[in-house]
């Protein structure tokens, strides 16, 4: 009689949060944990030992942070893959992480966490602490963390602000793609940094059935940007890490026609940076470059918006608008050799942006 009640109680229970499931029609999704330690991360937190299984990696055209020193891991439930049958737009699996460390002077400052949960996607910042702690964030973020150099402070972004750009294009994981993972590293990309110690690239993700359905002749022929000159390859690069999250050619700003993300799954002739950017009028005006009308100017970086815009940190010019409050000045010099050097070279139509 007891073991009968008993299951009829159990019964009545499941059937109460089946109800009250489907009533709501949303998944229940645990709240996001209060501290670093309880994310997974670490296997021992006292001696910051990496948990086993998270895959370390790093994306060859990495995302400036005003020279912060960065260390990411990957974390795949167990059986699970991507589906990158479109190179451009990698599908991952409910329970994918991805942790990003952000170190100034050594010492770390956050820790970012990007999950994929049954609801959805999902974005947390965790601030290191004096006490050795890490510390879930507001979703306000904080404005002015540890110091970068004297007089500018490290920013840790809204909740907004990472939806903002993570969610501006087609993929939510802007560093882990056929692209950023390649096995053919562009020797002249800024702030390069080499694969970590037993970290993962797309040639071993695929090897291990992690990733699946990558088109073959990436699997054959590890994807690289297809363009005549070492400059011109790295500056394309930079452009796809640092801009290519937004300027997809898709979504919110769609209609400004201005595209900088390089894509695999449809190679063109000329990369689209340059036929929506060379010798295209600039829809913005800045009344500091009066004189600046041209999105790139063939031949002219003086005379280029885009690098106004990069070399600029006032709030109402600067490009990219969230993440940084340091000029990337390697990147700009970069961006200046390739437009004096290599642009003149590419087919060139003064047409209005769409």
């Amino acid at each position: 009689m007891r073991r009968l009640l008993a299951c009829s109680v159990s019964v009545l229970m499941v059937s109460l949060v089946c109800v009250t499931v489907a009533r709501t029609g949303e998944p229940v999704v645990p709240p996001l944990p209060e501290t670093l330690r309880e994310t997974g991360l670490y296997s021992d937190w006292n001696a910051k030992v990496v948990a086993s299984g998270l895959l370390a990696f790093a994306p060859q055209y990495p995302l400036w942070t005003d020279g912060a020193e960065k260390s990411r891991w990957l974390f795949l439930p167990e059986g699970s893959w991507i589906d990158a049958s479109d190179p451009d737009a990698w599908v991952f699996p409910v329970g994918t992480k991805v942790w990003k460390e952000f170190r100034f002077h050594g010492a770390p400052a956050e820790t970012r966490l990007i999950e994929r949960t049954a609801a959805g996607w999902r974005y947390a910042s965790y601030v290191w602490r004096p006490d050795g702690s890490a510390t879930l964030v507001h979703e306000r973020g904080i404005l002015n963390s540890v110091a970068i150099r004297e007089g500018v402070r490290h920013a840790i972004p809204s909740r907004a602000d990472c939806t903002a750009c993570h969610e501006a294009g087609p993929s939510r994981l802007l560093g882990v793609s056929a692209l950023q993972l390649s096995d053919d590293r562009d020797p002249l990309a800024p702030h390069a940094e080499p694969v970590p110690a037993g970290g993962v690239t797309l040639q071993t993700l695929v090897a291990r059935g992690l990733v699946r359905h990558l088109p073959s002749t990436l699997v054959q022929t590890p994807p690289r940007i297809a363009v005549s000159t070492p400059v011109s390859r790295a500056a394309l690069g930079y452009l796809h890490g640092n801009c290519g999250m937004c300027h997809t050619g898709v979504g919110e700003i769609a209609s400004i026609g201005f595209t900088l993300q390089y894509t695999l799954a449809q190679p063109s002739a000329m990369p689209p940076a340059v036929v929506t950017a060379l010798a295209v009028p600039s829809r913005f005006t800045a009344t500091a470059h009066p004189h600046i009308v041209d999105r790139i100017a063939p031949g002219n970086p003086d005379a280029s918006m885009l690098v106004a815009r990069m070399a600029s940190r006032h709030p109402v010019l600067q490009m990219p608008p969230l993440g940084s409050r340091l000029v990337d000045e390697d990147a700009v010099a970069l961006l200046r050799r390739w437009i004096a050097e290599d642009t003149p070279q590419f087919p060139q139509t003064r047409a209005s942006a769409r």
